[in-house]
């Protein structure tokens, strides 16, 4: 979870026009969207799998769309 907290320096910087990039933000997200699914659809849930993952489907998402749009 803490590498996914280390995004938000970057998203500070994306939206102060310092861009960063996009790629690795992108694959993070995958990567914890793939992992929280697989959490789900067990026939028990695995739940701290998903939590440990759900911080970085935001984080990711929102690093990389600050990295490729101005706002």
């Amino acid at each position: 979870m803490l590498m996914y907290v280390s995004y938000i320096p970057q998203i500070i910087s994306n939206l102060s026009g310092t861009k960063g990039n996009p790629i690795q933000p992108l694959v993070a997200f995958i990567n914890c969207t793939i992992w929280t699914a697989y959490g789900l659809l067990k026939k028990e849930k695995d739940w701290p799998i998903v939590w440990a993952n759900v911080p970085g489907i935001f984080l990711g998402a929102a690093t990389f769309i600050t990295a490729i749009f101005s706002f």
